[in-house]
């Protein structure tokens, strides 16, 4: 069996609400507390190029996507990423797949600097970024309450060594 990255679409979007929804439980993926109603309020302004699910055999193990972090021209080359990771797909690779895919698409798409802001609890996503050559540039203490108690989140960037060097 081999695991496929390709870019999401409506017909994935109950397997990644699935995925979603199971990273809502754990309490440390997000402070959401609830998936979007649809694909479509789902992906928002994501990138198209730059929102992918990896499946296997037709079930999706994961997805990812990047948002840009603001419309203004100097930082058209910033995004910010999601990614999550079906409960019974961890550990297998799947992160590594996903998120390298998504830098090499980014890149393409013209991005220079990719950032994620995890949960500090979240150790297995803060290796999975650090892997891939993220770093942590800062802590947004108590940025917002999770079931009424405040959470730090750690902010992480990678920097293109491909584009925006010049």
């Amino acid at each position: 069996m081999t695991i496929e990255i390709r870019l999401a679409t409506k017909s994935d979007w109950h397997q990644v609400k699935f995925i979603y929804e199971a990273g809502i439980v754990t309490k440390n993926a997000t402070f959401e507390t609830e998936a979007p109603s649809s694909f479509d309020q789902w992906f928002g302004n994501a990138i198209p190029s730059c929102t992918l699910v990896a499946e296997e055999d037709s079930t999706i193990l994961g997805w990812c996507k990047l948002t840009p972090v603001s419309y203004r021209k100097v930082y058209e080359g910033v995004g910010e990423l999601s990614i999550y990771i079906h409960p019974d797909a961890k550990g297998k690779g799947v992160g590594t797949l996903l998120l390298s895919n998504l830098i090499n698409a980014s890149e393409r798409g013209g991005f220079w600097t990719l950032e994620a802001k995890i949960f500090s609890e979240n150790e297995a996503s803060i290796h999975l970024h650090k892997k891939q050559g993220f770093k942590i540039v800062g802590i947004r203490e108590k940025i917002a309450k999770r079931d009424g108690v405040w959470r730090d989140v750690l902010l992480l960037e990678r920097r293109s060594q491909m584009v925006g060097v010049n």
